[in-house]
């Protein structure tokens, strides 16, 4: 198996600038980010994807859209009852000698009932209406979580965490206010202003007239100074989520801030960000702040006019107007004024609001990881010769191949992984792996060394498909790894990083975050095998001690005991360990090594390391330099070969 890897060389190192521009290769993008539509501009069919989400609600959106009604008659109707009260009852009691108040009182009644109305439909609509907002950002996040899961590794590696985060929460929180809030309060100006409009021409036309000259007025500047806040608004949320960015990055990084004394460093990267960030807002809000004195005033500015004028047509008798008549028109002109204003206002919620829509949309509209496999992982047992799939749990794991023809066949995982000739590069323009050719045959340890950024781990992440080929290929147990479902191929693999994530929960369920359905018994077996079980053992709850921020209470050797028993539980054949013991102590190095040696027993593993004695009983060894394999061979084959790998090994070169 050794003479296999030895026998097939790297070819010549030629340029290979064809390969660089191979069509289908995907790359990073300049600059480590990628441009994203939505910052300036609210991305086109936004308003319709979102109200789509309100399909599901029509029965209460008529019922809110009824209440809506109600509340804003009820003001007309309240405002139009003024003028009888006055002409009909106040006014006529003023010439009575022995005035009676019964007419007045039910008069009043009658009025309070009207407001009574619409301050219960105003109540109905605004609970119902906050619970379809919740119901609906629920959905859309939802949505958002499931689509996130399925997009490749190159989206998080080209977006900041506190960004993407910025959507689940300054986002959702905008669309929150806009359906609970804003939409319900511009269709009930929208509707008082319509209803009102009519109620003042049943009561004098030339007055109406004035009203609607007057509020014309008011309506172009707020049109001037809520497209100056719109715009802020939504630069203010682009920067909100830089600020969220860099203050992730900071709080994720602190150990390295201070450990090189980047306080003041980090300070101003944050100041420069925050600076922004509150220039965009106080703009925003500036903008937004002054709309509604400005409206206000105007407003006063129109009842005294209204007041003025309709006085002065009541006392000459012009037009038919009453003292009545006068105090409703003023009412009226009120409400005329107040939903513009209203609306106004929303506006800046709004625009905001589809801003923090776009950018969600942007998400969710990012191209899912591609996956055209077909070859499925399934329980198989042997019938004779024949190896069929068995409905059972206990069977052995096959790759499940259908043909064109219709026919299926059934290959044992074992664990055999085949590179031929394989180039990558992630980006187009630089390929960082050129001719890999290696095997892995069952069982086989095979070891990668070299300098930092010599292409290990990208070997590694091309194994679990993280990123596809440029060309070439990869045969696992005999079948091209392109051909085999994504999600079948990883769960086939295990991994241990470098970086431990380990998550908010029990110690036992960090373990069995590998297999789900693995029991305590087998969670407490992985733990025993990763050498984990006596610290584990000794912590004041056991396996049931709770783990938060990323196990931050556990020193980096005992986080790295429990991801190496989370790979140890999934069982897999095939182990990847990407520097796996880096974190840990050389006397725990010994004692884990133990460990892993029987986790490594029957399996197939590729182990990455800068500690050369980890790697020195694999069964080849390769050692790559600038993505190319340069090496290749036991331990004591290249011992005596006094190549790169004797001078790393004797010191006279040092990994870097």
């Amino acid at each position: 198996m050794t003479e296999k890897n030895r026998t097939e060389t790297n070819k010549a190192d030629k340029n290979r600038t064809d390969s660089a521009k191979r069509p289908g290769m995907e790359g990073k993008p300049e600059g480590g980010r990628m441009k994203r539509p939505g910052m300036g501009a609210i991305p086109k069919g936004t308003v319709k994807r979102l109200f789509s989400y309100l399909k599901g609600y029509k029965l209460q959106l008529v019922f809110v859209f009824v209440c809506i009604v109600l509340s804003a008659l009820a003001g007309v109707f309240g405002s139009l009852f003024l003028q009888r009260l006055i002409d009909d009852y106040i006014s006529p009691l003023l010439l009575e000698a022995n005035p009676v108040f019964d007419g007045l009182a039910r008069a009043i009644l009658t009025m309070a009932g009207i407001y009574v109305v619409g301050i219960l439909a105003t109540l109905f609509y605004n609970l119902i209406m906050v619970t379809v907002a919740q119901s609906v950002l629920k959905k859309i996040r939802d949505e958002m979580f499931i689509h996130m899961q399925t997009l490749p590794i190159r989206y998080f590696d080209t977006h900041t965490h506190g960004d993407i985060m910025s959507h689940y929460t300054n986002d959702t929180d905008t669309l929150r206010q806009m359906i609970a809030q804003s939409m319900p309060q511009m269709i009930s100006s929208l509707i008082t202003v319509v209803s009102v409009f009519f109620a003042m021409l049943s009561c004098n036309l030339y007055m109406t007239l004035f009203v609607v000259v007057f509020v014309a007025l008011m309506s172009q500047v707020a049109r001037k100074v809520t497209g100056m806040s719109g715009t802020y608004f939504i630069r203010q949320q682009k920067s909100l989520a830089d600020v969220n960015g860099y203050i992730e990055e900071m709080i994720e990084g602190q150990k390295v801030v201070k450990v090189f004394c980047h306080e003041a460093a980090a300070i101003k990267g944050f100041d420069e960000k925050n600076d922004q960030l509150c220039e965009n807002a106080t703009k925003a809000n500036t903008f937004a702040n002054i709309l509604m004195p400005i409206m206000a005033n105007l407003a006063n500015l129109q009842f005294v006019l209204v007041a003025i004028i309709g006085g002065i047509m009541a006392v000459n008798g012009v037009g038919a107007m009453t003292l009545g008549t006068v105090a409703a028109f003023l009412q009226l002109s009120r409400n005329f004024a107040m939903p513009i204003n209203q609306i106004s206002q929303q506006v800046n919620m709004v625009i905001m609001a589809l801003a923090g829509a776009g950018r969600i949309f942007t998400l969710m509209d990012e191209e899912p990881e591609e996956d055209h496999g077909y070859v499925t992982l399934v329980r198989a047992k042997w019938d004779g010769n024949e190896l069929v799939e068995d409905a059972g749990k206990h069977g052995i794991w096959a790759w499940k191949h259908p043909h064109h023809d219709g026919t299926v066949t059934y290959t044992p995982l074992q664990g055999e992984v085949k590179f031929f000739d394989v180039d990558f590069g992630y980006d187009e323009e630089k390929i960082v792996l050129h001719n890999i050719t290696l095997y892995a045959e069952p069982g086989q340890k095979v070891a990668f060394v070299g300098a930092t950024g010599a292409g290990k781990t990208t070997i590694t992440n091309l194994i679990n498909r993280f990123y596809d080929l440029a060309d070439g290929k990869i045969r696992y147990d005999g079948i091209n790894i392109n051909k085999i479902k994504k999600q079948d191929l990883r769960r086939s693999l295990g991994i241990v990083l470098q970086d431990t994530n380990l998550f908010t929960g029990t110690i036992m369920e960090n373990i069995r975050y590998g297999r789900l359905d693995a029991t305590d018994s087998e969670v407490k077996v992985a733990a025993r095998l990763a050498n984990a079980h006596d610290f584990i053992s000794r912590l004041p709850d056991g396996y049931d001690t709770k783990i938060t921020a990323n196990g931050g209470r556990l020193s980096q050797g005992q986080r790295q005991l429990i991801a190496i028993a989370r790979a140890a539980v999934a069982d897999p054949p095939v182990m990847i360990l990407d520097e796996a013991t880096s974190s840990i102590d050389t006397r725990t190095e010994a004692i884990v090594q133990r460990g892993m040696d029987q986790l490594m027993l029957g399996r197939t593993v590729f182990v990455i390391a800068h500690r050369l004695s980890t790697v020195q009983n694999s069964d080849v060894i390769m050692v790559l330099d600038h993505g190319r394999i340069i090496e290749r061979g036991t331990h004591d084959m290249l011992i005596a070969e006094k190549g790169q790998y004797y001078q790393l090994y004797t010191g006279a070169f040092e990994l870097s």
